[in-house]
């Protein structure tokens, strides 16, 4: 059960949680931060798209511990905008993806991986 999701018992029943589901906060808090263009969903996820399946979260995965249920590990794919200090923008994807997924999930987030998979411009009339 480790890898498809958490489960906890309660006095009224039991609660599970799906990465899919943790995975789109972490996709909302990454896209809202500054300096963040879009999240690279990859080959994989493109091709499950183009057969119709759905894959929510596209751009981050997460991965629930083995030995502990309520913890995960995600790892977030950015594409950054051109003038961005990536370090800068690595961190605050980090601090505002852990905050988000902690508040609304209730899990612990061990560790958040940021691999930046580009740089684009800035459209014409696009504020920083």
């Amino acid at each position: 059960m480790p890898a498809e999701g958490y489960q906890q018992p309660s006095i009224k029943g039991e609660r599970t949680m799906a990465r899919g589901f943790i995975a789109q906060y972490a996709a909302e808090a990454a896209l809202q931060t500054n300096g963040v263009a879009l999240l690279d969903s990859g080959g994989v996820t493109s091709l499950k798209e183009a057969v119709g399946l759905l894959h929510e979260g596209s751009g981050v995965h997460v991965m629930f511990q083995e030995e502990r249920d309520s913890a995960v590990t995600v790892t977030v794919y950015p594409v950054v905008y051109y003038g961005q200090m990536i370090p800068e923008v690595a961190w605050q994807i980090q601090e505002r993806v852990k905050a988000d997924v902690e508040k609304y999930t209730g899990l612990t987030v061990e560790a958040v991986h940021v691999h930046v998979k580009g740089v684009v411009a800035r459209e014409a009339g696009q504020s920083l």
